[in-house]
C-alpha cells in the first residue's frame, strides 16, 4: 500500500500548487467483507477528482458526497457505508475523512523515509459513529517523529478507537535482462505499483526509454554488478544467455531478497548451478534452494505478457506466504 500513499502525496503536492484543497480518506474499520481491507486510502480533490480507490467502485461516489462538509468546514468526520443493503460488498465500512494539509516537515520526513526505504507507522483516531469531530485524525510516525496530516493535529485523543498500520518500503523489482519479455515484466510490475530497476549488459543497445515505467536503469556486466537488495526486493534473472546468467548469479550470490527467480527450464537451471558451484564450492545451500527456477506458476503461459503474469503471481504467493489455489476452493474469507 505504500506505493498508493506515494501517489496520494504526489497528487496533493500538485493540487497545492494550484490552490486546490485535498481530503485524505482512510478505511479504518470493517465489519463483514469488503473489496479492500482497513488501511486502504484515497485522496479527494475539491474539484471532484479522485486519486486511488477504497473499494471496487461502489463506495467512492458516497465518499465524495460526504467529503463536501469536510472541504467546507475543515473538520474531520467518520462516515459509514453499509454494503448489506446495497449491491456491493456485504460489510460495513467505517471511513475517516480528514483535511490533508501536511506541513513542510511532514513532506520532508515522508520523502526522506521513502527514499531511504525505511518503514513507518500510521495511527488514526476515530469513533465508530457517524459525525464530525475535531479530535479525530491521523498521525504519521517517522522513526520517533510523529506528525499529523494537518497542521493543528499533533496528538491522538485517548478516548477513541485507534487504527494502527505499519507501512513497509515500496516493493522493488530488479529485472536483469533486455529482451521483449523483460519489457513486459517491467510494464506489468509498474502497473502493480512496484519500483522497477532494469539491469542490462552494456553491449545491449537499450536505454531506460525501452522499459516504460522503470525507475532505475543500470548498465553493468555481471562481474561488476552491485545492487541494493533488501527483504522488500524481488530479482528476476532473464538474460536468455547462459554465460550472462552465470556472471550475474556469481555477482548476486550473497544477496537475500524476498524472491529470486530464474527464467528457463529446469535442465538449464541445473547446469547453471553446477557451473556456479564449480567456481564457488562454498556457496550456501540456502542460496540455491531459495532460487525459483523456472520462475512463475504453471498457468499455461506462452506469450511474454502471460509469462509476466505467471512470474508476478508466484512472487505475490511467495511474499505473502500463500500456497496458490483457486479461490472457489478456499474455505472461509478471501482475505485473512
Amino acid at each position: 500500500m505504500t506505493h498508493e500513499l506515494k501517489n496520494i502525496v504526489q497528487a496533493h503536492e500538485a493540487a497545492k500548487k494550484e490552490g486546490i484543497k485535498t481530503v485524505l480518506v482512510t478505511v479504518v474499520a470493517l465489519e463483514g467483507s469488503s473489496y479492500r481491507r482497513p488501511g486502504v486510502r484515497m485522496l479527494l480533490l475539491e474539484n471532484g477528482k479522485m486519486v486511488g480507490a477504497v473499494s471496487g467502485g461502489c463506495v467512492e461516489k458516497e465518499v465524495l458526497r460526504q467529503a463536501e462538509s469536510v472541504f467546507a468546514s475543515g473538520i474531520p468526520k467518520v462516515m459509514t457505508y453499509d454494503g448489506r443493503y446495497r449491491l456491493g460488498c456485504e460489510g460495513i465500512l467505517y471511513i475517516l475523512l480528514e483535511p490533508f494539509s501536511p506541513s513542510t516537515a511532514f513532506l520532508d520526513a515522508f520523502w526522506q523515509t521513502i527514499g531511504s526505504r525505511r518503514p513507518f507507522k500510521i495511527i488514526s483516531a476515530f469513533q465508530k459513529q457517524y459525525g464530525e469531530r475535531e479530535t479525530i485524525g491521523s498521525l504519521f510516525h517517522f522513526d520517533d517523529n510523529a506528525i499529523g496530516v494537518r497542521n493543528n493535529f499533533g496528538k491522538l485523543p485517548e478516548h477513541t478507537e485507534h487504527f494502527e498500520q505499519t507501512m513497509q518500503p515500496c516493493f522493488k523489482m530488479a529485472i536483469i535482462g533486455a529482451e521483449h519479455d523483460a519489457v513486459q515484466l517491467c510494464s506489468y510490475a509498474t502497473m502493480m505499483g512496484w519500483e522497477v530497476t532494469v539491469v542490462v549488459d552494456p553491449r545491449e543497445e537499450k536505454t531506460i526509454s525501452d522499459f516504460p515505467g522503470a525507475t532505475e536503469f543500470v548498465q553493468e556486466e555481471g562481474g561488476s554488478l552491485q545492487l541494493n537488495v533488501d527483504h522488500e526486493t524481488a530479482i528476476v534473472l532473464m538474460t536468455h544467455s547462459f554465460a550472462k546468467d552465470l556472471q550475474y548469479l556469481m555477482a548476486l550470490k550473497d544477496v537475500d531478497p524476498a524472491y529470486f527467480g530464474l527464467l528457463g527450464p529446469a535442465s538449464r537451471r541445473e547446469k547453471l548451478f553446477d557451473a556456479l558451484l564449480e567456481r564457488h564450492p562454498d556457496l550456501s545451500e540456502e542460496f540455491l534452494t531459495g532460487i525459483h527456477g523456472p520462475a512463475g506458476l504453471d498457468i499455461g503461459a506462452e506469450t511474454p505478457q502471460e509469462i509476466a503474469i505467471s512470474v508476478l503471481s508466484e512472487i505475490l504467493a511467495v511474499i505473502n506466504q500463500k500456497r496458490p489455489i483457486r479461490l472457489k476452493e478456499k474455505e472461509g474469507k478471501i482475505h485473512t
